[in-house]
């Protein structure tokens, strides 16, 4: 076996443990009982203690030198393969085993503790826990970022979007920033002036949101046979390779809020189905990062599911199943309640217009979080007061202010700025494919989504990582990542 192989094999069993983890957090989040979650985590910190030996391992630095000084001899998507181990060694490498444990039950402990406290809305439970995992993450930023010659903060941001690094990010939400402020009131303007929006009233029992969800992923050719969907406190995507599972939450009162998060998780579940199946289980064939995977949550959640044509085929079904009457389900009214541009305190409810400042802020607040400028007790004003200043709101509590997302309880530190990259990325990507495939609004117009997955498969999902997120992006819509076509799609839906 060459050290080529050798480095595959390896990484085969990193793959295999990895869909096991998978598997056993989505049952955490769905179907576990609250009790046995010391239990849990406990198996989860040996299993990644298994996947960091792997990943480390004596041998490993004599496989990639050798490796690389062979990889004249390997095809384009082996060298591609091998550029990526040797990224996965260096974050794996530069963290301690001892503390991989350690971060691996303070997240246990964490996200068990957000569970309790959010629906008590009290912050002062979950705070000592939170700043013991803040604390952990503090500590691999800063050996890593010593590792990698990058900020404690790139050094994060690196394991969901590698290569991104923060004057990128930087320019881009400042372009935003200075973009948004003013066409939100623009937008709020015209809103204002038009028809009235008249909200579908419910109850809309669960069964029967459940059934619309299930429908609309039929829709969206979710492959049930390898898949499902559950409820959780947060919507996600996870499972394990050719074994989807996504979830949603549902609210009597608004049939849209989960509605919106099922397109956008069976979004993220279907860019996974299209990788490339020859390298599944090798890191050339994973996503390609979470910019990347957001763009195709995103794409079919903000762009392809709030286009008129879609709306217009969607309306009848959600009134067929939902039991819907009278004038708020009139199609021209259903378009202005999916195009609502209203600041709210919940990101994922979010409107497109308004989406990018919950992510600013947060991003903001991460970069003071890791610099440890903010005391843990002062989280939750720091939170408030830039909800203030970015939307115009203030939270009543903490339930629906600094507790809202579970990400900083699951110690997910970095994450949060891929999600409006991601729609950048996805307003170009489909502003791309809608000029070189011209069947893909009329698609839309029948509920028939093969014309823009057809460019999909070929331009995003089949290429794995074979190229880095930058690289990708450009050679998809010819052009590197910015914020125009984004800026060009929203003026033509709102403003239009």
């Amino acid at each position: 076996m060459t050290a080529y192989q050798s480095l595959e094999a390896i990484r085969k069993r990193v793959a295999a443990l990895g869909n096991a983890m998978g598997i056993l957090h989505w049952d955490m989040e769905t179907m576990m009982p609250d009790g046995v979650a010391p239990a849990r985590a406990e198996v989860l910190a040996e299993m990644s203690l298994m996947v960091h030996e792997l990943e480390t391992g004596e041998q490993l630095p004599d496989l990639l030198a050798e490796a690389e000084e062979q990889a004249e001899q390997l095809n384009p998507w082996q060298r591609a393969n091998l550029r990526e181990i040797r990224q996965l060694y260096l974050h794996a490498n530069a963290t301690p085993t001892d503390l991989v444990e350690k971060i691996v039950m303070a997240r246990s402990e964490s996200t068990m503790a957000w569970r309790e406290a959010r629906p008590k809305n009290d912050f002062k439970s979950l705070a000592p826990k939170l700043d013991a995992l803040f604390s952990l993450q503090r500590e691999v930023a800063t050996i890593k970022s010593e590792a990698m010659g990058v900020s404690p903060y790139e050094a994060l941001l690196d394991e969901y979007d590698p290569g991104r690094r923060e004057p990128q990010v930087d320019a881009i939400f400042a372009d935003l920033e200075a973009f948004l402020p003013d066409f939100v009131q623009q937008a709020l303007e015209k809103q204002s002036a038009g028809p009235d929006i008249l909200m579908p009233r419910g109850p809309f029992p669960v069964t029967h949101q459940a059934q619309l969800s299930k429908e609309v992923m039929q829709i969206l050719d979710f492959p049930f046979d390898h898949g499902r969907l559950d409820t959780a406190a947060h919507p996600f995507s996870g499972g394990a390779e050719g074994d989807l599972r996504i979830t949603t939450r549902y609210e009597e009162d608004d049939f849209t809020k989960s509605l919106m998060a099922v397109i956008h998780e069976t979004g993220h579940a279907l860019y996974e189905n299209g990788r490339p199946h020859d390298w599944r289980g090798q890191p050339v064939g994973d996503s390609r990062g979470m910019t990347l995977h957001e763009s195709q949550s995103l794409l079919l959640e903000m762009q392809a599911a709030r286009s008129e044509e879609f709306i217009r085929f969607i309306g009848p079904v959600a009134q067929k199943i939902l039991k819907g009457e009278g004038p708020a389900w009139d199609i021209d009214n259903l378009l202005r309640v999916y195009r609502k541009v209203e600041p709210g305190l919940i990101r994922v409810y979010a409107d497109e217009v308004t989406y990018p400042l919950h992510v600013i802020m947060r991003y903001k607040l991460e970069k003071a979080i890791i610099a440890d400028d903010i005391p843990i007790a002062e989280l939750p004003i720091a939170w408030n007061d830039m909800m203030e200043q970015y939307l115009g709101i203030r939270p009543s509590d903490d339930k629906d202010g600094v507790m809202q997302d579970v990400h900083w309880p699951e110690g997910i530190l970095g994450y949060f700025p891929t999600y409006s990259l991601g729609a950048m990325a996805a307003a170009q990507i489909f502003a791309t494919a809608k000029t070189a495939e011209p069947g893909i609004l009329p698609g839309l117009a029948q509920g028939d989504f093969k014309p823009l997955y057809g460019w999909l498969d070929k331009n995003i999902r089949s290429q794995g990582c074979l190229y880095t997120p930058d690289e990708l992006i450009e050679k998809a819509t010819g052009a590197p990542l910015g914020t125009e076509a984004y800026k060009q799609a929203i003026y033509a839906r709102y403003m239009g």
